[in-house]
C-alpha cells in the first residue's frame, strides 16, 4: 500500500468533476410529452435535488455552509451548495457576518433541463452536476451515488485537477492521487451496463469519459403506455428511434 503523501501546509489542489446525465423517454402524443415534463419536473424539483446534494456532502465529509435553490417556470430547477472540508473552527464574528478560518472552499451545483419537441415522440431530461473541491476531499467518490440517483442512459464526465501543492521538501505536486481514468472510481457492476470510452490528456491532468447504456428495456422508456399495447413492428421502430437518439447525444453529432 502506498504511504500517504506528506504535504507542506494546506492541500490547495482544486479537483473539479463535471458531468451530464441524460434520461430518454418515449411519449407518443404532445399531451403525453407535456405530462412527462411535468412529472419529471416534480420528481426532480429543487427540494429533491437539495436532499440529494446533502447526501453527497455527507459522503465526502463536507460541511454545508450555504444553500441556494430555485425552481423555474415552465420547467427546470437549480441548487448550489457552498461547502467546507472541516467543522467551523477558528471563526470570528464581525457585524453579524461569519469569517470562516479555513481555506478548503468547495461547492456543488446541479441544474436540470427537461425538454421535448412536438415533431418527435421523444422527450429528454438532462442533469448537469458540478462538484468542485479543495483540500483532501475528492469528488470522484460520489460518482456511483449520483449515477444511481438518476435514470442514466447517457453520461459524460470531465475531471480536472488545477493548481499545485507542495510536499514537505517544497517540491510542487500537481496531482495528489495518481489515476488513469474516471472509470477507476465507478463500480464494476455499473460499468458492465454501459459502453464507455475515455479521452484523457494526462499532461494537463484532464480526464474525460463517456458512457452509453447497452440494453434498452422498452417498457422502462414508455410513458403512460404498456408495451403489450403495441404491435411488434411498432415496438421495434420505437426501440430503434430511442437508440438513434441516444447515439446522437452520446456522439454529440446528428448522425442519422
Amino acid at each position: 500500500m502506498n504511504e500517504k503523501m506528506q504535504l507542506y501546509g494546506f492541500n490547495n489542489l482544486t479537483k473539479s468533476l463535471s458531468f451530464n446525465i441524460y434520461d430518454i423517454c418515449y411519449a407518443k402524443s404532445q399531451r403525453e410529452q407535456r405530462d412527462y415534463i411535468a412529472y419529471i419536473d416534480e420528481q426532480y424539483n429543487s427540494k429533491r435535488l437539495t436532499d440529494i446534494l446533502y447526501q453527497v456532502a455527507n459522503m465526502i465529509g463536507a460541511q454545508v455552509l450555504n444553500v441556494s435553490k430555485q425552481d423555474y417556470h415552465p420547467q427546470g430547477a437549480s441548487v448550489t451548495m457552498l461547502l467546507a472540508e472541516n467543522e467551523r473552527k477558528g471563526t470570528e464574528e464581525i457585524d453579524d457576518r461569519v469569517i470562516l478560518g479555513h481555506l478548503d472552499k468547495s461547492h456543488i451545483t446541479v441544474h436540470t433541463y427537461p425538454e421535448y419537441h412536438p415533431e418527435t415522440s421523444i422527450a429528454t431530461f438532462r442533469v448537469d452536476i458540478d462538484v468542485s473541491t479543495c483540500g483532501e476531499i475528492s469528488p470522484l467518490s460520489t460518482l456511483d451515488f449520483l449515477i444511481g440517483n438518476f435514470d442514466s442512459d447517457i453520461i459524460t464526465m470531465d475531471y480536472r485537477v488545477r493548481g499545485f501543492t507542495r510536499d514537505i521538501k517544497g517540491k510542487k505536486l500537481f496531482m495528489d492521487n495518481p489515476m488513469t481514468s474516471i472509470q477507476q472510481y465507478i463500480n464494476q457492476d455499473t460499468l458492465l451496463k454501459y459502453d464507455a470510452v475515455d479521452i484523457n490528456v494526462y499532461q494537463a491532468n484532464l480526464f474525460h469519459t463517456k458512457m452509453l447504456i447497452k440494453e434498452i428495456d422498452l417498457q422502462n422508456y414508455l410513458f403512460k403506455t404498456d408495451i403489450y399495447e403495441l404491435p411488434p413492428k411498432e415496438r421495434l421502430q420505437i426501440t430503434n428511434n430511442l437508440r438513434q437518439e441516444m447515439i446522437e447525444i452520446y456522439s454529440g453529432s446528428n448522425i442519422f
